[in-house]
């Protein structure tokens, strides 16, 4: 049975490309684990898998075409932080968790023992884990320790018992993200709840050598992405659904960084029924198309995907008719133009153009309130609580 999908009026420009392969999109495949559980995190493994982190602290790995459970890993003791695949030895996945561990599966060998474990100093519990375009870095952001500052942990992949350095001035909040830059081994990107974006240069040395730029998002930044021609452009989406769209070309120049920036983003982009999204999920840089997509959604599930620039946002999509709740992860497989969503009713959807639902039609949120929202753990929504120059 085919899901119901609504198509988002368009009337200021003409179609693009995107938006026609934007158009197509619906239901394909659709998967829901026998737990119920939230889906927080997905990577892609271009060769064929899908790495979903779950609120029962478990990592669930899919076929990407099927979205058939081929196995879980189980060890992490707290909630996990993310998920990321090698980028040369895709046979190796990582996942980061309060626990204070990061883990390396082989994900030739699902339901077993971790390859490889890395760890800080014991009061480190990790809310945020991303892995540098050379897959030499591995960087953890913490929660705050003592009512005080919060770390940038960096480990060597070949020496998984080897700490090899740790950031402790920048951020004094939780790192809610870290993000490398796709091409530039040694560019890194962190948020956190103290309101401030950091861009560093790890080449450099010392960390405030290192330190290029720190904007100010003026509230609980929640998540960073990278976007732009040349990854230049950098995207902060904040906890009360603030949008800040910065260019870091202009780091050099007398000219400003931002080239949007918003308070509430919410209701920048009417939908069909004249109302606004209730919450952004992230952003995507769609190297093909060159633009950037942000997804926002409503608490009922329904999905709205925008285009963000200078001009803010533009409405090029909404699906209906997939989740029943709200959706935590996306991603976007540019091989395949077609889009993966997971959420807090223990779904994870495939979205191709055309496509046909082979399963049963959509399934009844499955979530636990009382059991699920102890093990997720939202980050705190408060304001930032130090300043520093912000361009």
């Amino acid at each position: 049975m085919s899901s119901s999908v609504v198509e988002a009026r368009h009337t200021e420009l003409p179609m693009d490309g995107l938006e026609e392969k934007l158009r197509g999109l619906s239901v394909a495949r659709r998967s829901s684990p026998e737990e119920p559980t939230y889906l927080l995190d997905v990577a892609l493994q271009p060769t064929g898998l899908l790495a979903v982190s779950c609120s029962n602290f478990t990592v669930h790995l899919h076929n990407k075409d099927t979205l058939h459970l081929l196995g879980e890993y189980r060890g992490h003791g707290g909630p996990l932080c993310g998920v990321v695949f090698s980028h040369t030895s895709p046979d190796f996945l990582y996942s980061g968790s309060a626990d204070g561990t990061v883990r390396g599966w082989d994900v030739r060998r699902p339901g077993t023992e971790a390859a490889q474990m890395f760890k800080s100093d014991p009061a480190h519990s990790y809310c945020s884990l991303d892995l540098s375009c050379s897959d030499t870095l591995l960087c953890a952001g913490t929660e705050q320790v003592d009512d005080e500052d919060s770390f940038l942990v960096f480990w060597d992949i070949r020496k998984p018992g080897r700490l090899l350095g740790v950031y402790s001035e920048s951020h004094s909040d939780d790192v809610t993200q870290v993000r490398f830059h796709p091409r530039d081994k040694d560019r890194l990107a962190s948020s956190s709840t103290d309101g401030l974006v950091n861009v560093f240069d790890l080449s450099r040395g010392t960390e405030e050598e290192a330190l290029l730029a720190t904007c100010n998002s003026d509230s609980s930044a929640g998540s960073v992405c990278w976007s732009g021609a040349d990854y230049t452009h950098l995207l902060c989406l904040s906890h009360d659904e603030g949008l800040h769209l910065w260019d870091l070309g202009q780091l050099d120049t007398d000219e400003p960084l931002t080239l949007f920036s918003t308070s509430d983003a919410r209701s920048l982009t009417p939908l069909a029924d004249r109302g606004g999204v209730d919450y952004l999920v992230g952003g995507w840089w769609l190297e093909e198309a060159q633009k950037l997509l942000v997804v926002g959604g409503k608490n009922s599930g329904d999905l709205h995907l925008m285009e963000c620039d200078d001009g803010g946002l533009r409405l090029l999509r909404s699906l209906e008719g997939g989740h029943s709740s709200t959706v935590r992860c996306f991603l976007w497989d540019a091989a395949e133009e077609a889009l993966v969503t997971g959420g807090e009713d223990a779904q994870l959807l495939l979205w191709k153009p055309g496509g046909e639902e082979l399963a049963a039609g959509k399934r009844e949120s499955m979530k636990s309130e009382s059991a699920l929202r102890l093990k997720s753990r939202p980050h705190k929504k408060h304001g930032y609580q130090r300043g520093k120059k912000a361009e």
